[in-house]
């Protein structure tokens, strides 16, 4: 893996192992995330994108291995801890996950809800300060989800997810679905996020223009592991057959065309 002190470093994976019954999703996966990166998570169909994502946040148990998130063991790790460790991040899922019989507001105010003595303006100001930081008109809050478009559910999602100003947020297929102006300008916002606010981003994609607007660094998953971490010029040189089938085929012409970032490692 890296050099990197562990002090540096937001998300450390050890030795993981997923399995579902007999079949075996990942077999001793290693991976760092640094602090204030964005990190870009990628493979082919089947290689545990999302698992791994729930495997760090919780939502899966593995098998065997270490998570430890800003310096604390999740799997090992007292509840108390536990619950002040899952304040420090935000997580938004696919489709937005978002609570159909809520608006907008309502559905950002449910992290809120679990800080204590704070008032109900307080918390629907603090929602719509969220809601305008993803990058939503005012009157998105008083929306349903079902009135919104499919961005501007996305971008909903993201303002739950930075409702408790969190350390690192976890982002699965954030552009998924979205028209290329639409991911276009998410992928700004993820990118602007990140440096404004010192945010360390996890997010899972399969959308190579995401992966050179925002990322830092890119992680491969492949035989079970994560076989391969750089730069978006490191990819460019690696020969195991599907990462330069990826990086290479048609549709990385636009990345390859506009230069790989690799000043920001």
């Amino acid at each position: 893996m890296t050099g990197d002190r562990t002090e540096d470093l937001a998300i450390r994976v050890r030795g993981l192992v997923n399995r579902f019954g007999t079949h075996v999703v990942h077999d001793g996966l290693d991976l760092d995330v640094r602090r204030g990166e964005v990190l870009g998570v990628v493979g082919g169909s089947g290689t545990g994108k999302s698992v791994l994502l729930r495997s760090i946040v919780g939502l899966i148990t593995p098998a065997e291995g270490s998570v430890e998130v800003l310096g604390t063991d999740v799997r090992t790790t007292d509840d108390e801890t536990r619950r002040e460790l899952e304040m420090r991040w935000g997580v938004m899922f696919q489709d937005g996950a978002l609570f159909s019989s809520l608006t907008v507001r309502e559905n950002v105010e449910v992290p809120l809800k679990g800080i204590e003595d704070l008032s109900d303006e307080l918390r629907a100001a603090l929602a719509d300060m969220k809601i305008g930081l993803a990058g939503l008109p005012p009157k998105a809050g008083a929306n349903y989800p079902s009135e919104l478009s499919g961005g501007m559910r996305k971008r909903a999602g993201l303002a739950r997810a930075l409702a408790l100003d969190p350390d690192i947020v976890f982002l699965d297929e954030p552009t998924a679905g979205l028209d290329p102006i639409g991911a276009t300008a998410f992928d700004n916002l993820i990118r602007q996020l990140s440096q404004t606010l010192g945010l360390t981003v996890f997010l899972v994609t399969h959308d190579l223009d995401t992966l050179h607007a925002c990322c830092d660094r890119i992680a491969v998953l492949a035989e079970k592991k994560v076989l391969v971490t750089g730069t978006m010029a490191d990819m460019l040189k690696v020969d195991h057959p599907w990462v330069h089938e990826y990086f290479h085929g048609p549709r990385a012409r636009a990345a390859q065309a506009t230069g790989a970032p690799d000043e920001r490692d």
